[in-house]
């Protein structure tokens, strides 16, 4: 991906969030597939597929109320039509009254697994597999009329293109590609031994897992869901891996014979308890003006709240009138892990905020909130004589605030540089601290009426790129970089740097949220 592509994506897709993108995706997927059953190339029906769909999406919105309201937590709707639109992918069509009564049993069941099945405020496993996997459970164990087992139809050659663009476009926005190539390549191999092994040939064998199991849909829209995924980036690769195996690898556990919501739930269940997930109470014990733009919000813990420098938590804030972007947020940690019962966030608050960001503004001190879960690999290395340069653009200087303090804490004698970039040298936060702490900065901004403290040094303004980075730091390939910023800068730089000779190049961004 060029940088100029790269920039788009990173800049359109930002500003779609994620539930809203997998909503959008699945929603032209299933219209996709009607068109295909108009002329004949799915299976079923249309009158079948809408009948299906329809008993989903007005159960599962229905149920996810109800169950709200029982467990007195505000429902999440938009998260209500994903999981009906997966299962719309997953369970058999039918227009049958009888089998349409299981399929709004399959749609209960999955709004109740995110209530019943949760912990610290999200739900361990994937709704839609549960769901999925009750319905074959009950196929296997009960004989009664219209109980199918889960059929994963979305597996047909015509809907291949479709779930390829759509999940891509999920994937590049999640930031989860790698997790799912590793997924999709071994699963493809795994399956192609076998076909070649009961006797197909070669050919046929290769093409069949990609237009005959649901490989990609599974890799985009479920094994890849946030809240069900290990915090480090290393952890979500392992279970990708085992989930791949599981998938390609026939096993039974009684009657009931491996499927791909097994295998999945087998991931959720191993990913849960590497992720060793506590409940986070904070409470709001203050907040400051960092910029005219932004601010600083302090949080209280009475338990630790393990975390590593340049990780990101997850707050959760259910309020009136939330807008499409929901009740929760992910923030990088601006605080040192050296005290770990202190959490510090920030944020920018633009004059059009969301709902979120003007509930959190408007918390008292004393309110308090959950965090949901502490992630990230944006973490610094371990080797300490190994140089590095930091790049922030305005509110990405979180992350590095925690590193850098956590250096000076312990005093950590690293080869760092700070570069910064700003649209107004008023929006550069934090930089009383990073004046203390005698990091050297190189502002990329108009700074020339403003005074710099020692060891910093004025870019000026304009367009950052390899080349003026290169001339700025002359050693930049011999650094390890890390980038924390908006989507489109991060992904015009990262491929650019690694052409000049930068070999390790992190990135952490700030996309709409």
């Amino acid at each position: 991906m060029n940088g100029r592509t790269g920039s788009f994506f990173g800049t359109v897709l930002g500003r779609v969030t994620m539930y809203r993108l997998v909503t959008l995706s699945l929603g032209t997927l299933a219209i996709y597939a009607f068109v295909l059953s108009l002329f004949g190339q799915v299976f079923y029906k249309p009158l079948e597929l809408l009948a299906t769909l329809a008993t989903l999406l007005v159960v599962g919105y229905l149920t996810n109320r109800l169950f709200g309201a029982l467990f007195q937590v505000q429902p999440h709707s938009e998260s209500s039509v994903i999981t009906s639109l997966l299962l719309f992918f997953i369970l058999w069509p039918t227009s049958e009254p009888t089998a349409l009564a299981w399929i709004a049993l399959a749609a209960t069941v999955a709004s109740a697994s995110k209530y019943v099945l949760a912990i610290r405020g999200r739900h361990v496993l994937n709704p839609a597999a549960i769901a999925a996997l009750v319905m074959s459970v009950l196929a296997s164990y009960v004989t009664l009329p219209g109980v199918s087992p889960s059929v994963w139809w979305v597996a047909n050659p015509w809907l291949l293109p479709g779930v390829v663009i759509l999940g891509g476009l999920v994937l590049i926005r999640t930031k989860r590609l790698t997790m799912a190539l590793v997924f999709i390549v071994l699963s493809w191999a795994l399956v192609t031994v076998r076909l070649v092994t009961g006797g197909q040939e070669l050919g046929p064998a290769l093409l069949a897992p990609l237009t005959s199991y649901p490989i990609l849909f599974l890799a985009a829209f479920m094994l890849t869901e946030p809240l069900t995924l290990p915090p480090r980036r290393w952890q979500q690769l392992a279970e990708a891996a085992i989930v791949a195996a599981l998938f390609s690898i026939p096993f039974t556990l009684g009657q009931v014979a491996s499927t791909p919501e097994l295998a999945l739930i087998v991931g959720n269940v191993l990913a849960f308890i590497v992720a060793r997930r506590r409940g986070m109470r904070l409470t709001l014990e203050g907040t400051r003006a960092l910029t005219p733009t932004a601010v600083e919000y302090q949080f209280s813990s009475k338990r630790s709240i393990p975390f590593a420098a340049g990780q990101y938590l997850e707050l959760s804030l259910p309020h009136r009138g939330a807008d499409v972007r929901g009740s929760r947020r992910v923030f990088s940690i601006s605080s040192p892990p050296d005290d770990d019962r202190t959490i510090r966030v920030a944020m920018r608050v633009p004059e059009r905020a969301s709902s979120f960001k003007r509930a959190l503004n408007a918390l008292p001190v004393g309110a308090s909130l959950s965090a949901t879960g502490v992630w990230g690999d944006f973490v610094l290395p371990k080797d300490t004589s190994k140089p590095i340069l930091l790049l922030a653009a305005g509110i990405g200087i979180t992350p590095f605030v925690s590193q850098l303090s956590r250096l000076h804490l312990r005093a950590d004698q690293r080869d760092v540089v700070l570069v910064y970039v700003v649209s107004d040298p008023q929006e550069l936060a934090y930089a009383a601290e990073l004046e203390t702490w005698g990091t050297p900065v190189l502002v990329v901004g108009p700074t020339d009426d403003v005074r710099l403290p020692d060891g910093w040094r004025g870019l000026g303004p304009g367009r950052l790129d390899h080349e003026r980075l290169a001339e700025a730091v002359p050693d930049l390939a011999e650094r390890e970089v890390f980038i924390s910023g908006p989507p489109a800068m991060i992904e015009a730089l990262k491929p650019a740097l690694r052409g000049i000779g930068v070999g390790h190049v992190r990135t952490d961004a700030f996309s709409g949220y």
